[in-house]
């Protein structure tokens, strides 16, 4: 069982959206010392006044994750300072939204490197020390994405694709070697946060951002392996291995109108 009370936990992306919601609930949950990360400078130092009213210490990183050079600078900023991780909240996602003959080589290479590079560089950076102190909890925010294909959003599937199997083989690393190191991936469907404004699911509900926070601190708690939102997206693995792929398109495509889901899409203004 993970304890957060008394923990220092870096949320990277943790200046809004579901970032700065769970940095809300580990303050709850006692956190004793929270590290953000984010892109977005006055957001997070606004967040960060807002939360070290609550008496917990607050450090603030402006951390471009598409550079991985920034990602081990910014470690060892905090190693200089003392800081050791003991939650490492893998959270920062972009999305572009659109065909991919329409997807500049930038878009790609930013989409891949923020959503599937840089949970890995972090990880890579903090996990020694996770490893000296014989535990450590990592979670790495996936999607529903990762486990179904979807136009308008191919290169986010794959990298999405790439945080699941990455996260759970590491999983497994951590593990064999009784390091005492804990790892959960979660893959929720869409996410009431402005990120995917414009989305459409006529038939699956999208995620409130408040419960989606609160399942995901549930998991911590429990060491929950994997985690995926709302209930149905739990099938997926199945159904995508049983029926053959145009049945599978019959039903995602038309039924459940995932792939369609992305045809208003807007994104964050």
């Amino acid at each position: 069982m993970s304890r957060i009370g008394g923990k220092t936990v870096l949320i990277t992306g943790g200046a809004s959206g579901i970032g700065a919601l769970m940095a809300r609930r580990f303050v709850a949950e006692g956190a004793a010392h929270l590290v953000l990360w984010d892109i977005q400078a006055e957001a997070m130092e606004r967040l960060a006044h807002d939360l070290a009213g609550d008496g917990v210490a607050v450090s603030t990183y402006l951390v471009d994750l598409a550079d991985p050079e920034r990602i081990r600078a910014t470690v060892q900023e905090m190693n200089e300072a003392a800081i050791k991780v003991d939650i490492l909240v893998n959270n920062a996602g972009v999305v572009t939204g659109r065909p991919f003959v329409a997807h500049s080589p930038d878009d790609i290479a930013r989409t891949m490197d923020v959503n599937a590079l840089a949970p890995m560089y972090v990880a890579h950076a903090v996990l020694p020390g996770m490893i000296a102190r014989g535990g450590g909890h990592i979670v790495n925010i996936a999607s529903a994405a990762g486990l179904v294909s979807n136009p308008k959003m191919s290169v986010y599937c794959a990298s999405k694709w790439a945080v699941i199997g990455w996260s759970d083989s590491l999983r497994i690393e951590m593990e064999q070697e009784a390091t005492g190191v804990k790892v959960t991936t979660v893959m929720p469907y869409y996410i009431d946060t402005g990120m995917f404004q414009g989305v459409r699911s006529p038939v699956i509900p999208i995620l409130r951002p408040d419960k989606v926070v609160d399942r995901i601190v549930a998991a911590i708690k429990t060491d929950r392996i994997v985690l995926r939102l709302p209930w149905i997206v739990n099938l997926l693995p199945l159904v995508r291995g049983l029926l053959p792929v145009r049945w599978f398109d019959l039903i995602g495509g038309r039924w459940l109108g995932v792939y369609h889901s992305m045809d208003d899409f807007q994104g964050r203004r």
